[in-house]
């Protein structure tokens, strides 16, 4: 469910200079990220040792999450052209843009993510995903918790943020978390904590709603 917005913006990343040096340098995104030892020395503050801890906590790997997407969308089903790379790279980061927004792997997180994600790419198939998981959250919670005010925080906050897929990905790994997120402009999900504590005060257990909903989300 691609838009034409989000083809074109793959096809001017894929022509700009930062693309085309991506490009050619031909980086293996998933191998890199699950490659632990390479980020050995970075500080316990960097985005590095922050996703590393993300991924081990969660129990994940960039490949697993590779794996998982083709099955949802065969190679067979594929692009054949550059613009595959581009949307390659949006599902190779997708655990990174956790690390750097603040969101977690809970059904309320991976749908405000969405929210996030998608006034980056313009996938209209993520933003229904987004919405539809948020409403199945609150039917099911029966919350309090403004739940649909925590996606619209995630559509704002990625409309300001700059595009978190055309990032130096090896760069931003070794950068201190809180001048990434700075130089990247990712804001506080301010109303989606505030959420998760009305959920907790309700004796409901975020990471608990939705299970399907959040798989689904990360494919």
């Amino acid at each position: 469910m691609k838009s034409r917005t989000s083809q074109r913006e793959a096809e001017r990343f894929i022509r700009s200079a930062e693309g085309q040096r991506f490009l050619a340098a031909g980086t293996d995104i998933p191998a890199m990220l699950d490659d632990h030892a390479r980020w050995a020395k970075c500080g316990p503050d960097t985005v590095a040792a922050s996703y590393i801890a993300f991924m081990r906590r969660e129990g994940l790997s960039a490949a697993g999450l590779v794996a998982e997407s083709e099955k949802w969308l065969p190679k067979d089903k594929r692009l054949a052209d550059l613009t595959q790379w581009y949307y390659d790279r949006l599902r190779d980061t997708h655990d990174l843009f956790h690390v750097l927004t603040g969101y977690g792997r809970d059904a309320l997180g991976e749908a405000a993510l969405l929210g996030f994600s998608y006034e980056q790419n313009h996938n209209r198939g993520v933003w229904f995903i987004a919405y539809a998981g948020a409403w199945q959250i609150k039917k099911q919670s029966g919350t309090r918790a403004p739940i649909m005010a925590a996606i619209a925080e995630g559509r704002r906050l990625g409309r300001a943020a700059a595009k978190l897929a055309h990032m130096d990905v090896a760069a931003v790994m070794r950068m201190n978390l809180s001048e990434a997120r700075a130089m990247l402009r990712v804001g506080e999900p301010v109303v989606y904590r505030e959420c998760l504590r009305i959920l907790e005060d309700e004796g409901k257990r975020a990471g608990e709603l939705m299970a399907s909903e959040a798989a689904a989300a990360r494919s």
